[in-house]
């Protein structure tokens, strides 16, 4: 009787713990979960292709969630998942949908971020479809025509070549180019060699002048400060007197000094005209006098 009830015992707990195993395995492949600290998270996506329910959602590679419930919205789809409780997301986390297997399958691969503020888990997050091997293909099917074109082209340009490199003449003028080269190299190298100690000498006289300038610059800083401020000195006082000059001019031409008066006052210059004129008729007369019989003087003093 008693080895029939430890059997019964043992049967027993055999059965309890294969049930416990079973419900942690059910669990582990469907995401079931007890526990009441788990974080709710809804992402938008554009496209979620082909993400189902139950689907992975990894932190870093690491699992540590499942997908929940997918629903569209406005052109978009929401998805819900859950997230254990150890996971801690940043204000600037990025959300994308990846490819897991090359059977199509998916997942959600979460970037925690590196903000030092905390996600709110309230709010809608926006994520991205990354393209798995159909977008690839539907996007090399769109560039199929440009791609044909373009190799049409490369052969064409490999054909070219071919011809090019095939001709005699222009592989003997390309040897004959690289050779010259190869000369012209031997020669430089050659005259560095040659002139290594030249080189060194200038290169060591160039710096002795720039040490020397830069002392003689050092030491007679305040005579140079002095000399550019003399200068700045004498730009200014040619300033100040073109400047003068401007206003003479100004006050000429506008008749407000006696010079001004003088060139632009017609009676004056009028009669200035006149009294030459009649100057220069006595002149004309004393002179033909002189000339035919001397000199007449006719006047008549009371």
């Amino acid at each position: 009787m008693k080895n029939q009830k430890k059997a019964e015992l043992k049967v027993g707990i055999t059965v309890i713990v294969a049930l416990i195993i079973f419900l942690w395995i059910l669990g582990w492949a469907k995401n079931f979960s007890f526990n009441s600290n788990e974080k709710q998270l809804s992402i938008k996506f554009q496209n979620v292709a082909g993400l189902v329910v139950g689907d992975l959602v990894s932190v870093q590679g690491i699992k540590k969630g499942y997908v929940n419930s997918l629903k569209t919205e406005n052109n978009s789809v929401i998805v819900d998942v859950i997230l254990s409780e150890n996971v801690n997301l940043k204000k600037d986390a990025q959300f994308s949908i990846m490819m897991v297997d090359l059977m199509g399958g998916k997942k959600i691969e979460i970037n925690p971020g590196i903000s030092t503020s905390e996600m709110d888990y309230t709010q809608i997050q926006q994520g991205y479809f990354l393209g798995d091997i159909s977008t690839a293909m539907a996007t090399l099917g769109s560039v199929q025509n440009d791609l044909v074109a373009v190799i049409g082209e490369v052969k064409v340009t490999l054909i070219s070549v071919n011809k090019l490199l095939s001709d005699s003449e222009f592989t003997d003028n390309l040897q004959s180019s690289v050779a010259s080269l190869n000369l012209l190299i031997k020669k430089t190298d050659n005259i560095l060699s040659q002139n290594s100690n030249s080189i060194s000498e200038l290169i060591k006289n160039s710096n002795e002048f720039v040490s020397n300038s830069n002392q003689f610059i050092l030491e007679n800083k305040d005579e140079i400060n002095t000399s550019f401020s003399n200068i700045n000195q004498l730009v200014k006082s040619t300033d100040s007197l073109v400047i003068k000059l401007n206003s003479f001019f100004v006050e000429v031409e506008n008749k407000d000094n006696n010079l001004g008066k003088l060139l632009y006052d017609k009676e004056l210059v009028d009669n200035l005209s006149f009294t030459l004129k009649k100057l220069k008729e006595l002149s004309d007369t004393i002179n033909k006098q002189i000339n035919e019989k001397g000199l007449k003087v006719d006047a008549y003093i009371f």
